[in-house]
């Protein structure tokens, strides 16, 4: 069975390279790093080796880079690392088109005595500046911004942003989850103070991920344990999956020329022969600042989940824009953030490429999924074409 696989910003398939960096660690070294006798120092130098590759990605030094379990712990770490660390700030800004990892945290802090400002993006994804700046304040706590939508794939400007927050001598986090990969993150290029990444997202495994801390920002550990990662985040490591973060991390540095060419290639190939073959289609989000791999196309008068099934028959996997399958009716919380129609917005679907995709799938949905949508709109009560 052949899966044609457009879900990259959900997970990645692990790069068979990846999965060879990680048997060792599963099979022979399986030691535990800290443990004190030789067998276990195999352990114990791959894993420095690993931060020292991950580090290298980001422009970072090895000492700057935690591992983790995910994105969403390195993100809930590095928010209450700075609250805790100036407990006396009250104030949090973020965005409204946040991953549900930084967003749900603030709303949950915003119901124990935290004031948050949820800054608001125009219709093409971009956030409103202005409304941002105006919002910086003395008692700020931390500002944490995604550096890429994970639905529509819109950068947003991190090294302008970050410059006027440490003007004002304020916290600054960034989610790059969807970023660090595919456009190039340099940390002595920005002042950011914490960075968030998860290996999933870059053909590494599920399971690990990595919080980048600039030297000398204030930093309280979440996970309160053992002595591993410096004292800066308790329990034994990871060590067969952090193997395979530090070679994910090389893969992606050696590739990402490739996302930027042949992926994007394969991206815009997909969406003009969408749109030029769908009526009453159209792109959701900046169309031009946007990651290589992703686009979020709105199919009017249709619903996103039917649509997924529809391509499921055909094992095209692709995500919908809308909420449906947590039980929700109401479209994604950044479609609503960004004022897509209500009729756009529910069937909406987000296709997000890899350097594994080809010429012929991409061929392959393009001729498949217009009837897929003409039949789903002849059954829609409002569609009148």
């Amino acid at each position: 069975m052949n899966i044609i696989y457009l879900d990259n910003n959900a997970t990645t398939r692990v790069a068979p390279e990846v999965i060879e960096e990680m048997l060792p660690y599963l099979e022979n070294f399986y030691g535990n790093p800290s443990s004190m006798y030789s067998f276990a120092e195999k352990a114990a130098l791959k894993l420095e080796e690993a931060r020292s590759k991950a580090a290298s990605l980001l422009g970072a030094t090895p000492e700057e880079i935690i591992f983790t379990s995910c994105g969403s712990e390195s993100d809930s770490t590095a928010i209450q690392a700075a609250i805790t660390s100036d407990p006396y700030k009250k104030h949090i800004i973020t965005t409204r088109v946040e991953h549900p990892a930084v967003k749900n945290l603030c709303e949950h802090l915003s119901k124990n005595g935290y004031r948050v400002t949820f800054v608001p993006v125009d219709g093409q994804g971009n956030l409103d500046l202005d409304y941002f700046y105006k919002n910086l304040t003395d008692d700020t706590a931390i500002v944490s911004i995604m550096w890429a939508n994970n639905e529509t794939g819109v950068i947003f400007p991190i090294e302008e942003i970050v410059e006027a927050v440490k003007k004002k001598g304020i916290v600054f986090h960034t989610d790059a989850v969807q970023a660090v990969g595919k456009i190039p993150i340099d940390m002595k290029k920005a002042e950011i103070d914490m960075l968030s990444l998860s290996g999933h997202k870059l053909h590494a495994p599920k399971g690990v991920g990595v919080l980048y801390v600039r030297k000398g920002t204030k930093f309280s550990p979440f996970l309160i344990g053992g002595h591993q990662e410096h004292g800066r985040r308790g329990g034994t490591e990871n060590v067969a999956s952090i193997a395979a973060l530090g070679k994910a991390a090389e893969l992606a540095a050696a590739n990402m020329e490739e996302e930027n060419t042949r992926v994007k290639a394969l991206r815009d190939k997909l969406e003009n022969g969408l749109l030029k073959a769908i009526p009453n289609a159209a792109v959701n989000g900046e169309k031009e600042n946007r990651l290589p791999n992703t686009t979020s196309i709105g199919f009017e008068y249709v619903e996103g989940e039917a649509i997924l099934l529809m391509m499921n028959e055909l094992n095209i996997c692709a995500s919908s824009g809308s909420a449906c399958t947590s039980g929700s009716l109401e479209p994604s919380h950044v479609l609503r953030a960004m004022g897509v129609p209500f009729t756009s917005a529910h069937g909406s679907i987000r296709f997000s490429l890899s350097v594994y995709n080809t010429d012929e799938e991409i061929d392959f949905v393009i001729k498949k999924l217009p009837p897929i949508i003409e039949t789903l709109r002849k059954m829609s009560p409002f569609w009148k074409g």
